[in-house]
């Protein structure tokens, strides 16, 4: 199967197929590709428009990173 053929049966699932997809498949795609040390440069413009597309506040995504990272520190 080529990546357009991929994309193309993505984008052709419901909006509740895409999430799912999206939030089971993230982080075990991502493992393989961070480690490539120019990766995270070129993913994070496409998150950050993903976020204001979104309507989110980027001071709302600060504390909440915020408290994510203190919920790691207690566990």
């Amino acid at each position: 199967m080529t990546t357009d053929e991929i994309k193309s049966a993505l984008l052709g699932l419901s909006v509740e197929d895409k999430k799912t997809f999206i939030i089971e498949t993230l982080p075990v795609l991502a493992k393989d590709v961070i480690k490539e040390p120019g990766f995270m440069m070129q993913l994070f413009p496409v998150l950050l428009g993903i976020l204001k597309e979104s309507g989110m506040d980027l001071q709302q995504l600060l504390q909440f990173a915020t408290m994510m990272n203190e919920q790691q520190k207690q566990d």
